[in-house]
Protein backbone atom coordinates (compact mmCIF):
# COMPACT_ATOMS: atom_id res chain seq x y z
CA UNK A 1 0.00 0.00 0.00
CA UNK A 2 1.27 3.45 -0.88
CA UNK A 3 1.95 5.84 2.01
CA UNK A 4 3.05 9.45 2.33
CA UNK A 5 5.61 9.59 5.12
CA UNK A 6 6.69 13.18 5.63
CA UNK A 7 10.14 12.21 6.94
CA UNK A 8 10.90 10.71 3.53
CA UNK A 9 10.10 13.99 1.78
CA UNK A 10 12.35 16.67 3.33
CA UNK A 11 12.54 18.37 -0.09
CA UNK A 12 10.21 18.83 -3.00
CA UNK A 13 10.33 15.97 -5.55
CA UNK A 14 11.93 18.13 -8.24
CA UNK A 15 14.72 19.14 -5.84
CA UNK A 16 15.31 15.54 -4.79
CA UNK A 17 15.48 14.38 -8.42
CA UNK A 18 17.98 17.09 -9.31
CA UNK A 19 20.13 16.32 -6.26
CA UNK A 20 19.89 12.52 -6.08
CA UNK A 21 18.68 11.30 -9.48
CA UNK A 22 15.33 9.91 -10.55
CA UNK A 23 16.12 6.36 -9.42
CA UNK A 24 16.00 7.48 -5.76
CA UNK A 25 12.48 8.87 -5.93
CA UNK A 26 9.38 6.94 -4.92
CA UNK A 27 6.50 6.25 -7.30
CA UNK A 28 4.54 8.94 -5.48
CA UNK A 29 7.27 11.55 -5.99
CA UNK A 30 7.73 10.76 -9.66
CA UNK A 31 4.01 11.01 -10.30
CA UNK A 32 3.83 14.26 -8.32
CA UNK A 33 6.42 15.81 -10.67
CA UNK A 34 4.31 14.85 -13.68
CA UNK A 35 1.12 16.19 -12.09
CA UNK A 36 2.86 19.51 -11.29
CA UNK A 37 -0.04 20.79 -9.15
CA UNK A 38 -2.60 19.32 -6.78
CA UNK A 39 -5.93 20.85 -5.89
CA UNK A 40 -7.02 23.46 -3.35
CA UNK A 41 -5.14 22.89 -0.06
CA UNK A 42 -3.88 19.61 -1.50
CA UNK A 43 -0.32 19.24 -2.82
CA UNK A 44 0.75 17.35 -5.92
CA UNK A 45 2.28 14.74 -3.57
CA UNK A 46 -1.08 14.20 -1.88
CA UNK A 47 -2.83 13.96 -5.23
CA UNK A 48 -0.24 11.50 -6.54
CA UNK A 49 -0.67 9.39 -3.41
CA UNK A 50 -4.47 9.41 -3.79
CA UNK A 51 -4.17 8.32 -7.43
CA UNK A 52 -1.87 5.40 -6.65
CA UNK A 53 -3.92 4.32 -3.65
CA UNK A 54 -7.09 4.46 -5.74
CA UNK A 55 -5.71 2.14 -8.42
CA UNK A 56 -3.69 0.00 -6.02
CA UNK A 57 -0.82 -0.95 -8.32
CA UNK A 58 1.20 0.68 -11.07
CA UNK A 59 -0.18 -1.89 -13.49
CA UNK A 60 -3.76 -0.88 -12.69
CA UNK A 61 -2.75 2.79 -13.00
CA UNK A 62 -1.17 2.04 -16.39
CA UNK A 63 -4.46 0.60 -17.65
CA UNK A 64 -6.67 3.42 -16.35
CA UNK A 65 -8.71 5.21 -18.99
CA UNK A 66 -9.19 8.96 -19.22
CA UNK A 67 -12.63 8.68 -17.66
CA UNK A 68 -11.30 6.52 -14.82
CA UNK A 69 -8.53 8.99 -14.09
CA UNK A 70 -11.05 11.85 -13.99
CA UNK A 71 -12.86 10.11 -11.13
CA UNK A 72 -10.14 11.50 -8.86
CA UNK A 73 -10.82 15.05 -7.70
CA UNK A 74 -8.09 17.28 -9.10
CA UNK A 75 -7.66 15.25 -12.28
CA UNK A 76 -9.47 17.08 -15.05
CA UNK A 77 -9.59 16.39 -18.76
CA UNK A 78 -6.19 17.99 -19.47
CA UNK A 79 -4.34 16.18 -16.67
CA UNK A 80 -5.97 12.86 -17.60
CA UNK A 81 -4.89 13.24 -21.22
CA UNK A 82 -1.35 14.16 -20.15
CA UNK A 83 -1.16 11.10 -17.91
CA UNK A 84 -2.36 8.82 -20.70
CA UNK A 85 0.25 10.33 -23.04
CA UNK A 86 2.97 9.81 -20.40
CA UNK A 87 1.93 6.18 -19.88
CA UNK A 88 1.93 5.47 -23.61
CA UNK A 89 5.33 7.13 -24.12
CA UNK A 90 6.77 5.10 -21.24
CA UNK A 91 5.43 1.92 -22.84
CA UNK A 92 7.02 2.80 -26.18
CA UNK A 93 10.36 3.59 -24.54
CA UNK A 94 10.25 0.27 -22.69
CA UNK A 95 9.62 -1.74 -25.84
CA UNK A 96 11.90 0.12 -28.23
CA UNK A 97 15.00 -1.53 -29.65
CA UNK A 98 18.12 0.55 -30.03
CA UNK A 99 19.31 0.81 -33.60
CA UNK A 100 22.57 -0.98 -34.32
CA UNK A 101 25.04 0.10 -36.97
CA UNK A 102 26.67 -3.07 -38.20
CA UNK A 103 28.94 -5.54 -36.49
CA UNK A 104 32.68 -5.70 -35.81
CA UNK A 105 33.83 -9.14 -36.94
CA UNK A 106 37.61 -8.73 -36.78
CA UNK A 107 40.34 -6.15 -36.30
CA UNK A 108 41.45 -6.67 -39.88
CA UNK A 109 38.04 -6.09 -41.43
CA UNK A 110 37.27 -3.09 -39.24
CA UNK A 111 40.79 -1.68 -39.60
CA UNK A 112 40.55 -1.73 -43.38
CA UNK A 113 37.12 -0.12 -43.32
CA UNK A 114 38.50 2.66 -41.11
CA UNK A 115 41.53 3.06 -43.38
CA UNK A 116 39.15 3.81 -46.25
CA UNK A 117 36.89 6.01 -44.16
CA UNK A 118 39.71 8.15 -42.72
CA UNK A 119 42.06 8.23 -45.70
CA UNK A 120 41.46 11.89 -46.56
CA UNK A 121 41.65 13.29 -43.03
CA UNK A 122 44.39 15.92 -42.81
CA UNK A 123 44.37 15.96 -39.00
CA UNK A 124 44.39 13.12 -36.51
CA UNK A 125 40.90 12.03 -35.50
CA UNK A 126 40.34 9.83 -32.47
CA UNK A 127 37.13 7.81 -32.72
CA UNK A 128 35.52 5.40 -30.29
CA UNK A 129 33.21 2.58 -31.37
CA UNK A 130 30.83 1.24 -28.72
CA UNK A 131 29.61 -2.35 -28.97
CA UNK A 132 27.00 -4.60 -27.41
CA UNK A 133 27.56 -8.19 -26.32
CA UNK A 134 27.39 -9.47 -29.92
CA UNK A 135 29.87 -6.84 -31.16
CA UNK A 136 27.05 -4.96 -32.83
CA UNK A 137 27.88 -1.26 -33.11
CA UNK A 138 25.75 0.89 -30.82
CA UNK A 139 27.47 4.17 -31.62
CA UNK A 140 30.63 5.45 -33.26
CA UNK A 141 31.79 8.81 -31.97
CA UNK A 142 34.61 11.21 -32.77
CA UNK A 143 36.15 12.05 -29.42
CA UNK A 144 38.48 14.79 -30.56
CA UNK A 145 40.49 16.09 -33.49
CA UNK A 146 44.21 16.83 -33.14
CA UNK A 147 47.38 15.06 -32.11
CA UNK A 148 46.83 12.09 -29.80
CA UNK A 149 49.26 12.74 -26.98
CA UNK A 150 49.66 11.78 -23.37
CA UNK A 151 48.39 15.12 -22.13
CA UNK A 152 45.11 15.28 -24.07
CA UNK A 153 44.11 11.64 -24.60
CA UNK A 154 42.24 10.92 -21.37
CA UNK A 155 39.98 7.86 -21.10
CA UNK A 156 37.39 9.90 -19.19
CA UNK A 157 35.24 11.08 -22.10
CA UNK A 158 35.63 7.78 -23.97
CA UNK A 159 34.39 5.81 -20.98
CA UNK A 160 31.63 8.31 -20.22
CA UNK A 161 30.01 7.45 -23.56
CA UNK A 162 30.68 3.74 -23.02
CA UNK A 163 28.76 3.79 -19.75
CA UNK A 164 26.02 5.99 -21.23
CA UNK A 165 25.54 3.47 -24.06
CA UNK A 166 25.68 0.47 -21.68
CA UNK A 167 28.48 -0.82 -23.88
CA UNK A 168 30.00 -4.24 -23.40
CA UNK A 169 32.90 -3.65 -25.78
CA UNK A 170 34.97 -0.70 -26.93
CA UNK A 171 37.23 -0.17 -29.91
CA UNK A 172 39.20 3.04 -30.50
CA UNK A 173 40.99 4.19 -33.61
CA UNK A 174 42.95 7.15 -34.86
CA UNK A 175 44.63 8.04 -38.10
CA UNK A 176 48.19 9.07 -38.93
CA UNK A 177 47.92 11.55 -41.82
CA UNK A 178 51.62 10.94 -42.59
CA UNK A 179 50.80 7.34 -43.50
CA UNK A 180 53.36 5.99 -41.00
CA UNK A 181 51.52 3.28 -39.07
CA UNK A 182 54.08 2.76 -36.33
CA UNK A 183 52.63 3.77 -32.93
CA UNK A 184 54.34 6.60 -31.12
CA UNK A 185 55.27 6.41 -27.46
CA UNK A 186 52.20 8.58 -26.74
CA UNK A 187 50.03 6.05 -28.61
CA UNK A 188 51.39 3.25 -26.44
CA UNK A 189 50.89 5.18 -23.19
CA UNK A 190 47.35 6.12 -24.20
CA UNK A 191 46.49 2.52 -25.14
CA UNK A 192 47.80 1.12 -21.86
CA UNK A 193 45.95 3.76 -19.84
CA UNK A 194 42.67 3.09 -21.64
CA UNK A 195 43.07 -0.69 -21.35
CA UNK A 196 43.59 -0.41 -17.58
CA UNK A 197 40.61 1.92 -17.21
CA UNK A 198 38.37 -0.48 -19.16
CA UNK A 199 39.54 -3.43 -17.07
CA UNK A 200 38.70 -1.52 -13.89
CA UNK A 201 35.06 -0.97 -14.87
CA UNK A 202 34.44 -4.24 -16.69
CA UNK A 203 34.35 -3.08 -20.32
CA UNK A 204 36.04 -5.24 -22.93
CA UNK A 205 38.67 -3.09 -24.65
CA UNK A 206 38.81 -4.87 -27.98
CA UNK A 207 41.50 -2.94 -29.85
CA UNK A 208 43.22 0.31 -30.63
CA UNK A 209 43.70 0.65 -34.37
CA UNK A 210 45.93 3.14 -36.18
CA UNK A 211 45.15 3.78 -39.84
CA UNK A 212 46.97 5.56 -42.64
CA UNK A 213 47.96 5.23 -46.31
CA UNK A 214 45.19 2.70 -46.92
CA UNK A 215 46.35 0.28 -44.23
CA UNK A 216 46.04 -0.29 -40.49
CA UNK A 217 47.98 -1.21 -37.35
CA UNK A 218 46.24 -3.25 -34.65
CA UNK A 219 47.55 -3.20 -31.08
CA UNK A 220 45.68 -6.46 -30.43
CA UNK A 221 47.43 -8.18 -33.32
CA UNK A 222 50.88 -6.67 -32.72
CA UNK A 223 51.25 -6.05 -28.97
CA UNK A 224 50.77 -9.19 -26.90
CA UNK A 225 51.83 -7.34 -23.73
CA UNK A 226 48.63 -5.32 -23.81
CA UNK A 227 46.05 -7.77 -25.19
Amino acid sequence: MYELKEKFYPMQPRERLELLGEEYLSDVELLAILLRTGRKKYSSLNLALELLQHFGTLDNFRKASISELKEISGIGQTKAIELRAMIELGKRIQTTTRKRYGQVLSSKEYGMSLAFEMQNFEQEHLTATYLDGQNQIIEKKTIFIGAVNHATASPREILYHAIKNLSVGLLVAHNHPSGNLQPSQADKIFTKKLKNACDNIGINFIDHIIVGAGNYYSFRERDSNLF
